[in-house]
């Protein structure tokens, strides 16, 4: 995982896995698959100590930081290499779309009554559990998704087929006015979190496996400046990650929503 002190990722993390990449790659190969078993005779040639936890080298890669450069350079034109699970202690090199999704700075804000109990901001202890929080006691994905849900379970670890061992940071069932029932997983993102296609399309592959009755529909939830909230909807499409829908809300003392606001949100058609 980062460094606690100064965030930056250990260097022993990018040895092994850039070792792990140049074992295995030939040119113009966009796919192949490898096992965290290799990690311990790496470390070991490379005269370094194993992490405790091997699985958190795979973790910070796939959902936190950046490959190394020795990686990206490998990569085709417009295309970036990301590590799926492929079965359980696999994992699968692969290259796809290059994106990036950040929240679009041009979009109105919306103002919505802060409801988090101030107890629960006195003691969050990471912005990932303050997001979750905020999200769930303001019924946010309600307020974005336009259904009723309800928090099923948070840090949800569980396996999927040709995939592995996975995490969600939450999922929510829902129902909508017609009897329609929905999974919804919700990814929390920091500030410098990057939304990937993998954490997406596995939350995605999981809900069809644990809930195929269910209509899924993957969002990601992030802080940006001044305390907003970005809450993204996200499906995958052509082996990218795509958005369906992006809005903006910041939470607020009831009073701080002036009729002006109220006024323009009446004018936006529904």
């Amino acid at each position: 995982m980062p460094d606690e002190k100064n965030g930056r990722l250990p260097n022993r993390y990018q040895a092994i896995i850039a070792r792990v990449f140049t074992d295995h790659h030939v040119k113009d190969v966009v796919e192949f698959e490898f096992t965290r078993d290799e990690f311990v005779a790496i470390a070991e040639s490379l005269g370094i100590m194993l992490p405790k936890n091997t699985g958190d080298v795979i973790y910070s890669f796939r959902y936190r930081n950046e490959l190394p450069e020795v990686i990206r350079n490998t990569a085709a034109n417009g295309l970036e290499w990301i590590i799926e699970g492929a079965g359980r202690a696999r994992y699968r090199f692969k290259q796809v779309q290059l994106n990036r999704i950040v929240p679009r700075e041009e979009l109105l804000t919306i103002k919505v009554p802060d409801a988090t109990p101030e107890i629960i901001t006195a003691y969050a202890l990471t912005d990932e559990q303050s997001l979750l929080a905020k999200v769930r006691y303001n019924r946010l994905v309600d307020v974005f998704l336009g259904i009723v849900a309800f928090s099923l379970q948070n840090h949800l670890r569980t396996t999927v087929k040709n995939v592995g061992q996975i995490e969600i940071d939450e999922i929510y069932v829902g129902i909508d006015r017609h009897g329609r029932q929905y999974v919804v997983p919700v990814q929390a993102k920091g500030g410098s979190d990057k939304h990937g296609v993998v954490q997406t399309q596995q939350d995605i592959l999981c809900c069809a496996e644990k809930f195929p009755t269910l209509i899924c529909r993957a969002v990601s939830a992030q802080f940006m400046s001044e305390g907003r909230i970005a809450m993204f909807e996200l499906t995958v499409q052509d082996g990218g990650v795509k958005v369906v829908d992006e809005k903006h809300y910041q939470l607020v003392q009831a009073n701080n929503i002036s009729a002006d606001d109220l006024k323009q949100y009446a004018s936006r058609s529904i």
